[in-house]
């Protein structure tokens, strides 16, 4: 027996208006009735001209109210169908199951009745997403654009089905879980992280409340074809195999990636397939995505209005990626730490080759993406350039991210292979990093490059560094300093003209050596001709770096350039006295010093030069996003002249091909739209060059917040030009404080406190309601000791005695009066906490909430940074 489609009820977030039931013959010509959601007759009743339709097409075993806000939001002129299938949602119940192939022709029919005519997008989830990518193989002609949740269309090849799906498929649970109780429609909604209201889980199991009526979800877990002679594989191959089709076809995955049943590898397929697609992911987002995330339905619709011309690459110099041979007995590497080695650039060039022939004997392709869990050295240097060599995406993920961090990373860039010293492997398994492992024991590379010795590399071959150069060359990763790490996307062009403008901004010649101690940039050495050490310290703690390990690295390979953090750098003064007579000759050598990840302090570059007197000190201005931007040696500027005393801190001018504008503050701490190159205007530091990401990565949405314009990339830090065309860094965006004067940026202020007698470090934060906050600034005397064994943000929830945070009532006076500004409170601290890869970048977030809970007490301050660890600031990218 046959129920016919009717209305829902009252339900939450759903306009009867948009209810309607419609008639259509299915697919064996048999008229049925529908039950869809539809915005088109309010328009076609306000007057208002379809210029756009977006159909919805939902899984199992939800129904159309899963767009509920896709509708609310729809801009003008776009109308929005959102179907609900045969035996599903409030649609006619059919006798008998129906196929894959069946419900694409049933769509095709019913949009026919519908008369949608042209331009369509599709929006689609779980099952919808096959069903849909059938609708639009067949219409093609009208086809716009297409989106895609949470979905697949076929079983990764080598992956066992989801547990949840090869469970819920035995007979006994099929019945039980699927047509006889609600457990199904429960299990989908009870995935929502936060979980969602008790009347919202109420509505998506409105139309399945009897048995007859969830006879249609067992029998959309039944067509799932898990074999070759399953009644719907042919259709699925189909399909799966027809997406060329739509290799022209814009298209948006949006993702969460903690789906128990389509998790990342299923997103990996589709990449695979539709290798142009815009992505979007969610890391903490389950199967229902839009639930957990309704900022994504904002995001879909600004992508689905978005036309992003592509900006044509600027001409630029490069330096190939590959290994320099023009001298090929001279050494490239030293390796201090461990067994300590060497060897030189042709051995290094040889030894790349043969680990490429080897990694290809393992499966590694062009275009597929390989994180390197390999200590900085000979190994890593050889794998990255092998990696290259092969045309493959290097996902360089180093441990300054922390291990928790680093899994999260790892495991959100999904790459095809991961290469990893054993120690490694605990981290890839406990994050659930997708991918084949390739062990780097001492033995392994040997056994690698014996395995490529016979191997024939077919058409594939070695890639020349200068070919394919619009393809991904590297996938790096923000410091995490102000939110989570973002992967960013460079290609292989980019990468080439990042080296080339490092080599051309400080004239790195081939034959120059230098001192990596911040290890990322030791791998660039080889490309320049530049023989590199990296000096023994902790990789994970830059500031362990000491002036005898400095000097020893130094020593090593005779270097003229040291690249070092803030925070090594600062080390390296605490521990000059004890450098031997021999030690500190060695520090005259270099010509040159570089630090960069976080402002350096005038004072600590005047005490280093002290150290290394016959070295410029260079601070480069960048980001991951764009390395270098501008460039000065801050010792040059002279303290009498008003010009070089302006409010943060002077990085320079932006070097040759790079250009530098602001983007003007509101009042509300945001930044404008408008760029201006005028003096004194302060605002978001927005840059363009040759060199600048190519894009976030699976993050399309941030991705288009930073590239206003497009071809720009908004750096998320706040600043000024000066009349000299020289750049000014006064702090974070997300850092800004908004007083009721208007916002406020920290740097200027901190500096100004740091000349207090007996303050070591301060930070300023704002605490209260954005628009009125106060200032507070926290200080660390001289002489404090850290206690970085107790979480900062265990601080929050407990009672602190007054003595711990008590600054002396003479210390605060001269700290309010050397702020320039209105200082609410003063308060101490022993440390400032700091991020992990460069130990510099203080996290003022955390700290304006530790400041919250000890001024107006831990509920506050619970409530007012609720969601900051997520998205440290709605400002922020």
């Amino acid at each position: 027996m046959t129920a016919g489609a009717t209305l829902p009820p009252d339900l939450p977030g759903l306009d009867p208006a948009w209810s309607r039931t419609v008639e259509a013959p299915d697919v064996e010509g048999v008229t049925r009735t529908w039950h869809v959601l539809d915005n088109g007759p309010q328009l076609q009743a306000a007057g208002v001209p379809v210029e756009h339709t977006l159909l919805c097409v939902h899984g199992n075993p939800t129904w159309s109210y899963l767009w509920r806000r896709v509708l609310d939001s729809a801009p003008a002129g776009w109308r929005v169908v959102a179907v609900d299938h045969l035996g599903m949602g409030f649609s006619e119940r059919t006798p008998t199951p129906r196929t894959l192939g069946q419900r694409v022709q049933d769509l095709c029919r019913l949009t026919a009745a519908l008369e949608l005519t042209g331009p369509v997008s599709t929006l689609a989830h779980d099952w919808g997403g096959p069903i849909s990518l059938g609708w639009a193989l067949e219409h093609r002609d009208q086809l716009e654009r297409v989106v895609l949740t949470n979905t697949a269309v076929h079983q990764p090849e080598g992956s066992p089905w989801p547990t949840a799906i090869a469970a819920v498929r035995t007979p006994p649970l099929l019945d039980l879980v699927c047509r006889r109780t609600l457990g199904f429609v429960r299990a989908a909604t009870a995935t929502c992280r936060p979980a969602l209201p008790a009347p919202v889980r109420q509505a998506f199991a409105a139309p399945y409340l009897t048995t007859d009526r969830r006879a249609a979800i067992a029998h959309f877990v039944q067509d799932i074809p898990t074999t070759p002679q399953h009644p719907s594989a042919a259709e699925l191959d189909r399909i799966a195999g027809g997406l060329g089709a739509l290799a022209d076809v814009p298209t948006l995955m949006v993702w969460g990636l903690a789906d128990p049943v389509f998790s990342h590898r299923y997103l990996r397929d589709l990449r695979r397939r539709l290798p142009h697609a815009d992505v979007h992911t969610y890391p903490r987002a389950s199967h229902l995505v839009l639930e957990d995330r309704p900022e994504g339905v904002d995001l879909i619709w600004r992508w689905l209005s978005t036309q992003t011309p592509r900006v044509a690459a600027a001409p630029a110099p490069m330096v190939p990626i590959q290994v320099d041979t023009s001298a090929p007995q001279r050494t490239a590497i030293v390796e201090l730490t461990g067994g300590g080695g060497d060897i030189t650039f042709g051995a290094l060039a040889d030894r790349v080759d043969d680990l490429a022939r080897g990694l290809h004997s393992r499966g590694v392709r062009r275009g597929q993406r390989v994180a390197l869990l390999v200590k900085p050295g000979i190994d890593l240097t050889t794998v990255l350039y092998a990696v290259w060599r092969l045309g493959a995406v290097a996902v360089v993920a180093d441990a300054g991210l922390g291990l928790r961090r680093l899994g999260v990373a790892l495991k959100g860039a999904a790459p095809d292979h991961v290469i990893g010293f054993p120690a490694a492997r605990a981290i890839v398994v406990a994050a659930n990093v997708p991918g084949q492992w390739i062990r780097l024991g001492p033995q392994d590379i040997a056994t690698l490059i014996a395995e490529g010795a016979g191997h024939d590399l077919g058409s594939d071959g070695l890639l020349r560094a200068t070919a394919e150069l619009d393809l991904d060359g590297a996938v790096l990763f923000t410091s995490g300093a102000t939110g989570p790490p973002k992967g960013v996307v460079y290609t292989r062009r980019q990468v080439s003209t990042q080296v080339a403008l490092l080599r051309d901004a400080f004239d790195l010649v081939p034959g120059e050596r230098f001192v990596a101690a911040f290890a990322p940039f030791a791998l660039y050495g080889p490309a320049m001709g530049l023989s590199s050490a990296v000096p023994a310290m902790e990789v994970t703690a830059p500031d362990t770096l000491t002036a005898a390990a400095l000097a020893d690295a130094v020593e090593a390979v005779d270097a003229t350039v040291v690249f070092a953090s803030p925070a090594a750098l600062d080390n390296v003064v605490a521990t000059s006295a004890d450098l031997s007579p021999q030690q500190r000759e060695q520090l005259q050598r270099p010509r040159l010093v570089l630090s960069a990840g976080a402002p350096v302090p005038l004072p600590l570059l005047h005490r280093l030069k002290e150290l290394l007197p016959n070295a410029a000190t260079h601070t480069p201005y960048g980001m991951t996003e764009a390395l270098p931007v501008a460039t000065l040696d801050p010792t040059t500027l002279d303290p009498d002249d008003p010009a070089d005393r302006e409010p943060g801190v002077c990085v320079g001018t932006p070097l040759p091909g790079v250009t530098v504008r602001i983007a003007p503050l509101h009042p509300d701490g945001t930044s404008s739209s408008e760029l201006s190159a005028a003096a004194g205007t302060l605002g978001e530091i927005v840059v363009r060059g040759p060199h600048v990401k190519e894009r976030y990565d699976q993050l399309w949405g941030t991705q288009a917040a930073s590239a206003r314009p497009v071809g720009w990339h908004r750096t998320g830090d706040v600043g000024h030009l000066d009349s000299r065309g020289r750049l000014w860094v006064q702090g974070r965006l997300a850092h800004v404080i908004t007083t009721a004067d208007g916002p406020l940026a920290p740097y200027a202020v901190e500096h100004a406190i740091e000349t207090v007698p007996g303050v070591r470090r301060a930070a300023v934060v704002g605490v209260g309601p954005e628009g009125t906050q106060q200032v507070v600034a926290v200080v660390v005397p001289e002489g404090a000791a850290p206690r970085r064994d107790l979480p900062l943000t265990s601080l929050v929830d407990r009672a602190l005695p007054q003595s711990d945070t008590a600054v002396p009532s003479d210390v605060a006076r001269a700290v309010r009066e050397a702020a320039g500004v209105p200082v609410s409170a003063v308060l101490r601290r022993d440390w400032l906490p700091v991020d992990i890869r460069h130990a510099a970048k203080v996290d003022r977030i955390e700290l304006a909430r530790w400041a919250t809970g000890l001024l107006h007490g831990p509920t506050v301050a619970r409530e007012t940074f609720r969601d900051q660890r997520r998205a440290p600031s709605r400002r922020s990218y």
